[in-house]
């Protein structure tokens, strides 16, 4: 295993765990309101969670894909942990713009 998968691994988990916040304000808020906007934001964190379910997977437990990631060249991990990370980041962001 590469650093860069290491990496991408944790902010693959990360972002579970912030999409799992969100969705928990935007589904009470939804569940509240029921406006378009609220269902909107519900449907945002469902489809990105869902993402990163699978990528999860894909990084973890399949036995082929999780060999295939970490053998392609290392300028494709760090393209992919790139996007990753930046994906934690806006997360981080709008987690605290909720919360707050």
């Amino acid at each position: 295993m590469t650093l860069w998968v290491d990496i991408a691994r944790v902010a693959i988990v990360l972002n579970l765990v912030l999409l799992a916040a969100l969705g928990y304000v935007w589904g009470r808020n939804l569940m509240e309101f029921r406006s378009k906007h609220t269902l909107g934001l519900a449907m945002f964190v469902a489809f990105l969670f869902l993402e990163n379910a699978l990528a999860f997977y894909f990084y973890n437990l399949d036995a082929t894909l999780s060999v295939w990631v970490t053998s392609i060249p290392s300028i494709a991990q760090w393209s992919m942990t790139v996007l990753r990370v930046c994906e934690t980041g806006g997360l981080l962001f709008l987690t605290w713009v909720t919360w707050d």
